[in-house]
């Protein structure tokens, strides 16, 4: 089991959704364990976003799932992150704070940001919350 960091379209009711991914495979449901952010800048592609990590940055806005280990390859491909294979999206691991029963708590997350360099001259997502944005833009 491990924790991973949802921020786009993993999220639940979203296109990837990380717990429609999961069933497709067969694989045991991902737990939810509640809203977290991350600090960064949030990139609009058109149909995803891209986070670019910056502990300077504005809160980006996710979730905290708790997963099978077998889930992980499968987000992997959903993210076109593949072992020895430079692409947009990459596998790492972040201190996610989450609040559990009232209390802020660090967790050990996987998390697939983009490189600073891939989001030059796309819009920034003010607000960072893909969903949100991407609901108001229609």
């Amino acid at each position: 089991m491990q924790y991973v960091f949802v921020y786009g379209t993993l999220r639940a009711g979203e296109v990837n959704d990380i717990n429609v991914a999961a069933q497709r495979h067969g694989i045991t449901a991902p737990i939810r364990i509640g809203a977290a952010h991350v600090y960064g800048r949030l990139y609009d592609f058109g149909s995803y976003p891209g986070l670019v990590l910056d502990h300077t940055g504005a809160p980006i806005h996710g979730d905290v799932y708790r997963i099978e280990d077998t889930l992980v390859p499968v987000l992997d491909e959903i993210e076109d992150v593949y072992p020895g294979v430079e692409g947009l999206f990459r596998a790492h691991r972040l201190h996610v704070e989450v609040e559990l029963e009232g209390t802020a708590t660090h967790l050990d997350c996987l998390i697939y940001p983009v490189t600073a360099a891939a989001v030059q001259g796309l819009p920034r997502i003010e607000g960072g919350d893909w969903v949100a944005y991407r609901t108001a833009r229609g």
